[in-house]
């Protein structure tokens, strides 16, 4: 209505398509954002834009708060505690299923088949069957697959420093100390104890892992574990601040069915070495996960006796954040190596 005299209108009436349209383009701008976000560079099989049909099929099954979750998830790449996101299944057109496309889009372009992906152990939606299922691609990592099979298990320790060198570094540097732990105390209520170390120096308490995954890094925006970046230690070297600026977020550990898988959640690769791995020391790249342990698998060796190193642990996993050691680098032992952890299994909890 207008006011008397002819004047302007006296107050402003919202259009009645206006909320409907202000969805939509909030809608709108959250599949435009997502788009902008896939990786750079197409995998072999796909040129650019050859996914955007099937993409933008699965972003418009997805309800608002899903598309929001998984932007964050994009965005911060996985960082922190974020929660699922669920597709339903049901009415699906044959293709691309939507954990294998999503990661294809944002991770790994040359991502081929499903079976070369793994859920990792925070999701909910793991080994869940049903019409719906999460497809945030951060809830999920590569298998690391060795290009070569293991070799056979050994009777020689694949941590004990040969007796020829052993004088050697002992002249150089204090005895390293291991931090085994012994049967009688070990504890009910976790399933491992970190020990994390400095070259030889471990620095600070051992950390009860009482949860089924527990996350180890330096800079996580959100979410618990072990922070190393809380441990404090005198005259750090400058290869050791390097290598602490590396780890970022870190690797996740999980308990899964009777094997201990390591996930690499850093920029950078880590390297693990385990009784049930062979001797070989495994390179693990970014967003890649490894069985590190399989208890089935450690059963048969606990016979392994060494004359003259005593008794080997056969229940422990090391892992050295960056940089490798053995045969094939520089560093031939991992107490050479900057920052390390050492994963101490309770197989009597």
């Amino acid at each position: 209505s207008r006011s008397p005299g002819g004047s302007a209108p006296s107050g402003v009436f919202a259009h009645p398509l206006l909320p409907h349209l202000m969805f939509r383009s909030r809608r709108a701008s959250l599949i435009q954002r997502l788009w902008r976000l896939r990786c750079v560079t197409p995998g072999p099989d796909d040129s650019h834009g050859a996914l955007k049909p099937a993409a933008h099929a699965l972003f418009k099954k997805l309800k608002d708060t899903e598309l929001e979750l998984l932007l964050r998830a994009v965005e911060s790449r996985g960082a922190g505690e974020l929660g699922c996101v669920w597709v339903e299944l049901r009415g699906s057109k044959p293709g691309l299923p939507a954990s294998l496309l999503l990661c294809r889009l944002y991770r790994w372009p040359d991502l081929r088949h499903p079976h070369e992906l793994k859920r990792l152990s925070c999701c909910r939606s793991l080994g869940g069957e049903g019409a719906i299922h999460c497809c945030n691609p951060h809830h999920l990592s590569r298998l690391a697959i060795p290009e070569t099979p293991p070799p056979p298990y050994c009777k020689i320790s694949p941590f004990a420093i040969p007796s020829k060198c052993s004088g050697a570094l002992d002249n150089k540097r204090k005895v390293w100390q291991d931090t085994s732990l012994s049967r009688h105390s070990l504890k009910d209520g976790y399933w491992c104890k970190l020990a994390y170390w400095e070259y030889r120096l471990r620095v600070g308490r051992l950390y009860p892992v009482h949860d089924n995954f527990v996350n180890i890094f330096s800079e996580l925006p959100a979410g618990n574990g072990f922070c190393v970046a809380q441990l404090a230690s005198r005259n750090r070297s400058q290869a050791i601040r390097r290598v602490r600026g590396k780890i970022g977020q870190g690797l996740m550990l999980s308990q899964e069915e009777g094997n201990v898988w390591a996930y690499n959640r850093s920029d950078h690769p880590v390297f693990i070495s385990s009784p049930t791995l062979g001797l070989a020391v495994h390179k693990v790249l970014p967003g890649y996960s490894v069985k590190a342990f399989d208890y089935e698998g450690a059963s048969s060796l606990d016979a392994w006796r060494d004359p003259t190193e005593g008794p080997c642990d056969t229940h422990t996993i090391r892992i050295s954040f960056t940089k490798g050691w053995g045969p094939s680098y520089s560093r031939r032992f991992i107490t050479s190596c900057p920052c390390w952890l050492e994963v101490l299994l309770n197989t009597h909890g």
